[in-house]
């Protein structure tokens, strides 16, 4: 009998692992099941290490989150005109113009045909469902309303897509600033500091520079004779800081400072708060436990400080504690949000009580988008302006050596 390799998460919401013998994967999740355990990955017996589930999905993105959008909501509509799934699957499996997908659909119509639930085989593909989605998707099997789970998934991920962009929007300005300031200096310490230089030395006759003309022109002769170290230096440099604040403890400091940063940490907060209440909202209001959903939450959320927080809001939720007294203990979470969790667990709305606080952050997330707009445009001009400034002022400063000495040669 096979032996395969299982996460799961079980009623208190901790994270177990383990190995369990089963003929195929649809019986390795009842049995799991069985046990009060919800199955997050399964690795079949021989799959190659990081490959879960019987067929893996190849290297690269196989779906973006729009498109998988689109096949959700696609999907929830079919089978809410009374489509049973497996015609819905294929269906969609027949129009479905990505190759790549499609194989996946398909994989997905014969796991159905085969008699296993549909969320059996979005195990398989744990690169394109995440736990979320599989998550969801059980919780509707269970309570039979898989079409309107999947409507409210479509609608979530159709937000999230929307609140990406209002990040990724905040994001150009900045990036397009720092490009062009790298190409404008390298521009001028390859081009235009040699060109001074050679004035320098037939004016100034090998006379001492001054400190910051010196050190100008060290860093241009440097990149003009070692341009592959140049590169070197700069592409080591770009990814060694994104390595560092990639680690525990680099993203931890970088989350913090993002969070204590004017502005910046604002619109963070309102992000992370808006994607919270989102996923979380979602997740019960389709059925999944509270602390199964804070554990799927905690693990989407991308601000550390703000995850470790919810972490601990968890292990008190699992000690019979209600939610909102914890979450207001961690000073990350805004008086308005704990004060409206607070009434949603007292009047038995807490889902709906989450979701529109999630489309009251949406909404706040567009004036955030301009505030952060408006302060980093002038922090970009200014510091544009200091560094090219600072090689301008670099190379005038013998200039004004040179007019001395033939004003006091003429005098």
């Amino acid at each position: 009998m096979p032996n395969y390799r299982y996460t799961a998460i079980d009623s208190s919401g901790r994270q177990k692992s383990g190995k369990i013998d089963a003929n195929s994967e649809s019986e390795a999740t009842h049995k799991l099941s069985t046990q009060g355990l919800m199955v997050t990955g399964l690795t079949a017996p021989g799959a190659g290490k990081g490959k879960k589930g019987g067929k893996g999905l190849g290297i690269g993105k196989v779906i973006g989150t729009e498109a998988l959008a689109v096949f959700t909501r696609q999907m929830a509509t079919l089978l809410q005109a009374g489509l049973p799934l497996l015609r819905s699957l294929e269906v969609m499996a027949r129009q479905e113009k990505n190759a790549r997908f499609k194989e996946v659909v398909l994989g997905l119509v014969e796991n159905v045909r085969s008699g296993n639930n549909f969320s059996d085989g979005l195990q398989r593909y744990p690169k394109i469902f995440d736990r979320l989605f599989i998550n969801m998707v059980k919780a509707g099997e269970a309570g039979g309303v898989l079409e309107v789970v999947l409507s409210r998934l479509a609608r979530f991920m159709e937000k999230s897509v929307k609140t990406n962009k209002k990040i990724k929007s905040a994001m150009v300005y900045p990036a397009v600033v720092v490009t062009v300031a790298v190409v404008i200096v390298a521009l001028l310490m390859i081009l235009v500091v040699p060109s001074f230089q050679k004035i320098f030395n037939d004016m100034l006759k090998g006379a001492k520079l001054p400190g910051l003309t010196q050190v100008v022109i060290n860093i241009s002769q440097f990149m003009q004779h070692n341009i592959i170290a140049t590169v070197a230096i700069v592409f080591f440099g770009f990814f060694g800081i994104r390595f560092i604040v990639r680690t525990k403890i680099g993203k931890q400091i970088l989350d913090r400072v993002i969070l204590k940063t004017p502005k910046v940490g604002d619109f963070s907060r309102k992000a992370n708060i808006a994607r919270f209440t989102r996923t979380f909202g979602t997740l019960m209001s389709s059925g999944v436990p509270i602390l199964q959903a804070l554990t799927i939450t905690r693990d989407i959320i991308e601000n550390s400080v703000i995850a470790k927080a919810l972490e601990r809001v968890h292990d008190r939720v699992r000690d019979g504690e209600p939610l909102a007294a914890p979450l207001e203990q961690q000073k990350v979470f805004p008086t308005m949000v704990t004060s409206m969790i607070d009434v949603g667990e007292e009047t038995g709305e807490l889902p709906e009580m989450l979701n529109r606080i999630a489309d009251n952050y949406d909404e706040d997330l567009d004036n955030a988008v301009a505030g952060l707009t408006s302060i980093i445009e002038p922090v970009m001009i200014v510091f544009l302006a200091v560094v090219v400034g600072t090689i301008v002022i670099a190379l005038f400063l013998p200039i004004i050596e040179i007019i001395k000495k033939l004003s006091n040669a003429k005098g």
